[in-house]
């Protein structure tokens, strides 16, 4: 317990720096217009090509979308928020009670990682969470110039504030100040325009089940051509509900499997082969265990 206490104490000792670092930025920012934002988030991605570390652009880029965060969603990040995001850009494991915003957390080492342009996925528990993320957050993300995808069974959906749903359909939906007074407008199908598995995994920020990231490795390594692979190489990944995922869900094996379209024809041809085997010298049936063995005969 003490040694558990003490490193935690060192972890925010050593990040309180980091933290303050990026409280002295705010009032640099929040001066900053909306096309300022896009210009800052692209120097950004233009200092990391340059050799630059993550560590080193990581407080500019967590003020940036703290101040992105308050100007869409009117959520501003504490300092807490702030230490959580650190964690999980560091690899650790960070606990946050529900309501304590572990979502928005997310977004600061998610947005980080992302502007190194090789992607990052975000491990959801479901796909009602991944869908409502990636309109929630999303609107931070595009705000600052990235694109944003979610998985969905048997296919993807990019988040696009300009996609409006086809004529017809619109009155399925409730309208635009209902949404707003109840926070629906989250996990409604407008601004979640339909595209490709591949398209979603070649966007900056991609969310989606543990089971979806992990049929389409499976189906990646069954496919016989590159281009057919949907997966990019495996870059950085947040896992929310990591103990659920990573203990309770390993338990269950993800199994893929296909139709045997020569199988039916196969018993076929054994079955007039077995009829033509003769018994001692083809076979040998044991009637104590009740099982039958080929022979060398039986095999050639």
């Amino acid at each position: 317990m003490i040694q558990l206490l003490s490193k935690f104490f060192n972890f925010e000792r050593k990040n309180s720096k980091i933290i303050e670092t990026i409280n002295s930025l705010e009032p640099e920012i929040s001066a900053l217009e909306e096309s300022d934002i896009l210009k800052e988030s692209s120097a950004l991605k233009a200092r990391l090509q340059n050799k630059l570390s993550l560590e080193e652009i990581l407080p500019r880029a967590f003020a940036l979308v703290r101040e992105t965060a308050k100007r869409v969603l009117n959520q501003r990040h504490f300092d807490v928020q702030l230490l959580g995001g650190l964690a999980l850009h560091q690899g650790k494991i960070a606990e946050m009670r529900t309501g304590e915003g572990k979502t928005l957390a997310a977004t600061l080492p998610a947005y980080l990682n992302a502007l190194s342009g090789k992607g990052a996925h975000v491990v959801t528990v479901n796909e009602y969470l991944a869908k409502r993320d990636t309109v929630w957050m999303g609107q931070i993300y595009h705000a600052l110039g990235l694109k944003v995808a979610c998985l969905v069974h048997e296919s993807a959906l990019l988040y696009d504030p300009h996609f409006k749903f086809p004529e017809g359909e619109a009155d399925k939906i409730a309208s635009q100040k209902e949404k707003e007074a109840t926070a629906a407008f989250m996990i409604h199908g407008e601004f979640l325009r339909p595209i490709s598995r591949k398209e979603a995994y070649q966007t900056d920020i991609t969310y989606g089940t543990n089971h979806e990231f992990g049929f389409d490795y499976l189906r990646d390594n069954l496919t016989h051509r590159l281009e057919d692979k949907v997966q990019r190489e495996h870059h950085y990944a947040i896992i929310d509900e990591v103990d659920s995922i990573l203990i309770d869900e390993a338990r269950t094996p993800l199994i893929i499997s296909a139709p045997d379209a020569e199988s039916s024809q196969f018993y076929k041809t054994f079955a007039r082969l077995a009829a033509q085997l003769k018994k001692d010298t083809d076979y040998l049936v044991d009637e104590k265990m009740r099982s039958v063995d080929i022979t060398a005969e039986g095999i050639d």
